[in-house]
């Protein structure tokens, strides 16, 4: 008797015109659906994993390409953003194959799963980590038995208990690159020197509290072996030729061990790879910094969101404008690039308040800054409290794209919010200083292309 067979897919989205990630956003492989895969395909079970994300080709022949074979389990893993296109595409193929499993997992259907369940062609939902979940689903291990996972028994819906997060990350097979358009994916515009590029994820988990987070991973960091990082980059070097890694963990260098001992093995490898992360301005130091630096690192993104003191206590970043300072300086010091993100649209902001993040940027001037209009995604503390005081705008969530505004902020109408973002990227960009400096640092054609899609995108805005 032949073993079910599962296609896993990663639905496209776009953002609307004026969306600075429509011009500059990176298209990088779901890591979630690849490790599924890696773990069916160890067990023996077929598997296909479809990423529309990079590889669409327009709705209508995505929706036709699900019908060209046929699964008995169909995986789709959505954020917010995401959802509603996953809905449409399931029920496109729930229509044509009744006898499919469908089942939705990743952030959205997590935190959200009453909602999901709610559609009548989704069967199934995988809360949280799915790689043994997803196992024993397409193993045949009765629902009732099968924890994390959600689902409909007579109309009513039933929540299994939680399944315990995976407590040593090396236990997991590298993910199924192998299942992937490895060729299609590219980083965010002005953050590599090298293509081909891809992520590669060192940890699960963050300690920190922020309201505008969501905490599927669980709050306690796990963290890979840097060791067993370092031979995966390797593998992809190998394998696929990449010369760039985009590590966008929470926060990658949380574990400053693990990361020296990423630092020890790449080099050993004597390899041209560049690479990249995200961290907290807190979870850095020189002597890190430079020995990252040595080894490859190029440019950090630091989440920093506000620079008003209120503010931040408002959405519990725990941070300080002298911890930035500090992080910001060393950084460029150790010879990387320091990029930072603000949000504009938080809860107590006001016009003055966004302007003074806008000027604090200025004067620390960081190589790049991303802003954000602040959006409160399902199963974060932010999107409870303005669901529960009457803030939120609109439940459509095409709209939680980083860019619209979804909350009505007492101090700050959405207009108002709108018009600070198009000021806040121009006021910044557009500084014959700061446009200056970055003509005078280009050296190569990479660096000139991603200078002209910035600027593009900037305009569009």
């Amino acid at each position: 008797m032949s073993k079910p067979k599962t296609l896993l897919i990663n639905p496209a989205y776009s953002y609307g015109e004026g969306n600075v990630w429509k011009s500059v956003g990176s298209v990088m492989p779901p890591l979630g659906l690849a490790y599924i895969g890696a773990i069916l395909e160890q067990h023996g079970y077929p598997v296909t994993v479809k990423d529309f994300q990079a590889d669409s080709q327009g709705f209508e022949n995505d929706l036709n390409f699900l019908l060209t074979e046929k699964y008995d389990f169909l995986g789709f893993s959505a954020t917010t953003p995401q959802i509603n296109t996953a809905l449409k595409m399931a029920r496109h193929v729930k229509t044509q194959r009744p006898d499919v499993v469908v089942i939705f997992g990743g952030v959205h259907p997590s935190v959200m799963s009453d909602e999901v369940l709610a559609n009548e062609t989704v069967s199934l939902v995988v809360r949280g980590e799915g790689e043994q979940t997803m196992l024993e689903i397409v193993s045949g291990k009765p629902w009732a038995e099968i924890s994390g996972m959600s689902y409909k028994e007579n109309d009513k819906i039933i929540h299994n208990p939680n399944r315990p997060l995976v407590e040593n990350l090396d236990d997991l097979p590298d993910p199924a690159y192998h299942l992937l358009p490895v060729e299609k994916y590219h980083p965010t515009t002005g953050a590599y020197k090298q293509l081909p590029a891809i992520s590669v994820l060192a940890t699960r988990g963050c300690p920190s509290v922020c309201t505008y987070c969501h905490r599927q991973l669980g709050k306690k960091i796990r963290t890979r072996s840097g060791k067993r990082v370092a031979a995966e980059v390797k593998r992809l070097h190998d394998n696929y030729g990449i010369k760039e890694i985009c590590f966008y963990d929470d926060t990658f260098t949380i574990n400053k061990n693990e990361v020296y001992s990423f630092i020890e093995e790449l080099k050993s490898y004597k390899l041209p790879i560049t690479y990249v992360c995200f961290s907290r301005v807190d979870s850095v130091d020189y002597p890190l910094l430079k020995a990252m630096h040595d080894s490859g690192c190029h440019q950090i993104c630091f989440g920093v969101e506000s620079t008003n003191k209120q503010i931040l206590r408002n959405i519990k970043k725990g941070i300080s404008m002298e911890m930035v300072t500090r992080a910001v300086k060393d950084t460029q010091k150790a010879g990387i690039e320091a990029r930072i993100a603000l949000m504009i649209g938080n809860p107590g902001e006001t016009e003055e308040t966004v302007m003074d993040s806008v000027s604090f940027a200025i004067k620390l001037e960081p190589d790049l800054v991303i802003f954000n209009v602040t959006t409160p995604y399902p199963g974060t503390e932010m999107f409870k409290w303005a669901d529960e005081n009457g803030c939120l705008i609109t439940k459509d969530w095409d709209l939680y794209d980083l860019k619209h505004q979804v909350m009505n902020l007492p101090t700050l109408s959405s207009k108002e919010i709108n018009k600070l973002y198009t000021k806040a990227y121009r006021k910044f960009y557009f500084r014959p200083r700061y446009v200056l400096k970055h003509l005078l640092k280009m050296r190569t054609k990479n660096d000139v292309m991603n200078a002209f899609n910035g600027l593009r995108a900037v305009l569009k805005i």
